[in-house]
C-alpha cells in the first residue's frame, strides 16, 4: 500500500522550527544539570541529580517560588475579574462607545514590556515620580518601590498590562454566544445579571480556564518588572527575587551555567504541574 507523504511537506518546516527552537534547547538544558563545573578540580564532571537535589534543598529558589506563588493568587484573580468586568460591560448594549472603551483597555497592552515598566518605575519614584509629589502634597509617606509595597507595586503593573489582553479573550467569546440563547432568557423573564449568571458565564467558561492558565504561566515567568525596578531599588529586589531572575542571574552574573539550567527545568515542571492541575479542574467543571 502507498503512502502519500505529501502532507509531511506541509508540516515538516513547522516541525523543523518547532525542535530547533524548542525541543533542542529543553533538550539541552537538561543536558547541562546533569553536570557540574569543577572549579578546583578542574572541567565538568557527570553529577546525575545531585543539581536537582540541591534546588530542592536550596531556599533561595524556594523563597522566590513562594514570592511568585503569592503574587500569583491575588493579582490573577483581581486582573482576571477586572477583565471579565470589562468585557461584560462592552459586550453589554448599553454601554456607549464602547469600540473606544474597547481600544483603550486593550492599548496598554500594546505597549512594550520594558516601555510599561520604566513608565512606572517613574510614576512610582519615590524622589522624583507621582508617588513624591503626593506624598509632598499631602504630606504623606507613600513609598511604592519600598520592601512591603514593591510586590503590589508590580503587581499594578502586570494588571495594567494585560487587563486588556485577557478582556479581548472574553469579549471573544461573548460574541460568540447564539443569539437564540439571548431570546430564550428574554422569553422566561430573566433580566441582566440573569442573562449573565445563566447564559454569559457559563458560555465564558471555557475562555476563563485558557486565561487562567496563560496567567498562571506568566506570573511564574515573571522578570521584565523585576529586574528593571531593581535599579530602583537595588535593596529591595535581589538577585533572587524571582525564579526566572535567579536562573539568568545564576547564568549570566555567577557562571553557574549548569545550575541555572537545573533551576530553570525544575521551575518549568513546578509551573507545568499547576497549570495542568487548574487545567484538570476546570475541565471537570465545565462538564
Amino acid at each position: 500500500m502507498h503512502r502519500d507523504t505529501r502532507g509531511w511537506v506541509f508540516v515538516g518546516p513547522f516541525l523543523a522550527v518547532f525542535a530547533l527552537t524548542f525541543l533542542a534547547p529543553i533538550g539541552y538544558a537538561i543536558y547541562l544539570s546533569l553536570f557540574r563545573d569543577q572549579a578546583f578540580f578542574g572541567g565538568t564532571v557527570f553529577v546525575g541529580l545531585d543539581n536537582y537535589a540541591a534546588v530542592i534543598q536550596d531556599a533561595k529558589f524556594w523563597e522566590s517560588f513562594l514570592r511568585v506563588l503569592a503574587f500569583l493568587v491575588v493579582q490573577v484573580p483581581v486582573m482576571l475579574i477586572l477583565a471579565l468586568l470589562a468585557a461584560l460591560a462592552i459586550d453589554s448594549a448599553r454601554l456607549h462607545g464602547a469600540s473606544f472603551f474597547r481600544i483603550v483597555i486593550f492599548l496598554p497592552y500594546a505597549v512594550p514590556g520594558v516601555v510599561a515598566v520604566l513608565m512606572w518605575g517613574f510614576i512610582y519614584g519615590n524622589n522624583f515620580g507621582l508617588a513624591a509629589d503626593l506624598n509632598d502634597l499631602l504630606g504623606s509617606s507613600i513609598q511604592p518601590l519600598s520592601k512591603s509595597w514593591m510586590l503590589p507595586s508590580i503587581a499594578n503593573i502586570v494588571t495594567w498590562e494585560f487587563v486588556g489582553y485577557n478582556m479581548l479573550i472574553f469579549y471573544s467569546a461573548l460574541r460568540t454566544i447564539p443569539e437564540d440563547l439571548y431570546e430564550a432568557a428574554a422569553i422566561d423573564g430573566a433580566g441582566t445579571f440573569r442573562t449573565i449568571r445563566a447564559v454569559k458565564l457559563p458560555a465564558l467558561r471555557g475562555a476563563i480556564v485558557i486565561a487562567t492558565i496563560f496567567s498562571i504561566i506568566g506570573s511564574f515567568q515573571l522578570f521584565n518588572e523585576p529586574n528593571i525596578l531593581r535599579v530602583l531599588a537595588p535593596n529591595v529586589i535581589t538577585t533572587y527575587y524571582t525564579p526566572n531572575m535567579y536562573a539568568y542571574n545564576l547564568s549570566f552574573a555567577g557562571q553557574q551555567f549548569n545550575y541555572s539550567a537545573t533551576v530553570a527545568i525544575v521551575m518549568g515542571l513546578l509551573t507545568a504541574i499547576i497549570a495542568y492541575v487548574v487545567q484538570l479542574r476546570g475541565s471537570r467543571e465545565a462538564l
